[in-house]
């Protein structure tokens, strides 16, 4: 660092003043001043000279936004909304198309078509069961799916008995024309695995129900 300007003036005073400046002289005094402002000068000077720090600029934003915390994500992301739709016929008080949360049931689609209308039997109906998106549901005897089914013959003779497809057991469709014990359980693993029939020409699904073995049982079923 270079000298203050006080100190080379107090260095010229001192090499001027030579043998004027002895301990037993005036000129000592003014020695002594001239040191006390020369100090005060250079503690000045030192202090003013110190550097200043810089401040730091701000650091830029990272564009697009941060990813969320992990632990965080699943609870901001909202869970997806599952809904079906259904057609309710027949003897229901407001029969339309309607929406329903997943999960529902048959009952519940009932329910949101106003119920039941006059004294319709629903026995045909498994109100339990889960409803499938896209489906119809035929209450009672109106509704195209109904008035699509046979008349009910003679229930007294098993040749004749129209079988429902819904309800009835092994034995009863072994009744069935060209169907055995092998054939009938699979007519009911498919109506547990498919939530039950909604038409009679689903039997064309089942393995083992062709063409021929269809139409002589077509008429001997309903839904």
């Amino acid at each position: 660092m270079p000298s203050p300007p006080a100190f080379e003036a107090l260095r010229k005073v001192v090499a001027a003043q030579g043998q004027a400046l002895g301990p037993d002289r005036p000129g000592l005094r003014l020695l002594l001043l001239v040191a006390l402002t020369a100090a005060v000068a250079g503690g000045v000077y030192a202090w003013r000279s110190q550097p200043e720090p810089e401040p730091l600029a701000p650091p830029a934003p990272i564009s697009g936004t941060p990813p969320p915390e992990p632990g965080n994500a699943a609870r901001l992301r909202p869970a997806p909304a599952t809904e079906l739709t259904v057609h309710v016929t027949g003897k229901v008080r407001r029969p339309g198309v309607i929406t329903l949360p997943g999960g529902s049931r048959v009952a519940d689609a009932v329910r949101a078509a106003g119920g039941v209308r006059g004294a319709a039997a629903t026995g045909s109906l498994n109100l339990a069961r889960r409803l499938v998106d896209g489906e119809q549901i035929v209450v009672g005897s109106a509704g195209p799916a109904a008035a699509a089914a046979p008349a009910p013959m003679d229930p007294a003779d098993p040749a004749t008995a129209v079988v429902d497809l819904n309800t009835a057991t092994i034995e009863q469709l072994e009744g069935l024309p060209g169907v055995g014990e092998v054939l009938a359980r699979r007519i009911t693993e498919y109506r547990a695995a498919h939530g039950g029939f909604r038409a009679v020409e689903q039997l064309r699904d089942v393995s083992g129900i062709g063409d021929r073995k269809y139409a002589e049982m077509r008429d001997r079923v309903r839904v």
